[in-house]
């Protein structure tokens, strides 16, 4: 500590800067803080050197230090829902069979047997079965074997009207649905609904 006296007042006055202990403090914004320094005036007795009065005023200063923000944290987007793969649709049938068997009616004993697949020229098997179907929005190449080949085989006893009856490589018609076939059987012949012929053995069935 530093006194210096003046006589003629009898009496001498110090000012000093006094520091005192603090404890930093982290803020998360800048901010003018009252720092823990403080200017104390000291009235001092010149006879006993004892302090007779203090005053104290807070000194205002700006942090010393660095402010951090944090930056603020990217948005997070919602997860994609996982894709759901479709079912495939079971196939329908487009069209009625015994709207086929009714159409397909109409050729007998009308359209004579030939290499034909129109009902102004002639019908073969395979030329019946084609045209009948064609009628029905079904698309269908000629050749017994070649149609059959575009269906599913099935037992007799699932076979409906409108199901194809086929003899491989031989002979295909149309099932009507009560144990009979329409077909364009051979050569001098037309259109026939009749039974099949036994002697030809059991057909296999098909559905489109």
């Amino acid at each position: 500590m530093t006194v210096t006296r003046k006589t003629a007042a009898g009496c001498a006055i110090a000012a000093l800067i006094v520091p005192l202990a603090a404890t930093a403090a982290f803020a998360f914004a800048p901010a003018d803080v009252t720092t823990p320094r403080r200017a104390v005036s000291l009235v001092v007795d010149p006879q006993h050197y004892t302090v007779a009065s203090v005053a104290q005023e807070p000194v205002t200063a700006r942090a010393a230090f660095d402010v951090y923000t944090p930056p603020a944290p990217a948005p997070v987007a919602d997860p994609a829902p996982a894709a759901t793969a479709a079912a495939p649709a079971a196939a329908a049938q487009s069209y009625s069979g015994e709207a086929v068997v009714a159409y397909a009616q109409t050729f007998v004993g009308v359209v004579p047997y030939g290499w034909g697949a129109d009902p102004s020229d002639s019908f073969g098997c395979d030329g019946l079965v084609q045209y009948v179907f064609g009628h029905f929005g079904i698309s269908l190449p000629r050749g017994a074997d070649n149609q059959a080949a575009l269906g599913t085989v099935i037992s007799a006893d699932e076979a409906r009207a409108g199901d194809l009856v086929w003899w491989p490589g031989r002979h295909i018609g149309i099932w009507d649905g009560a144990g009979g076939i329409i077909d364009s059987p051979d050569w001098g012949r037309y259109v026939e609904h009749h039974a099949p012929w036994a002697s030809s053995g059991p057909p296999i069935f098909i559905r489109l």
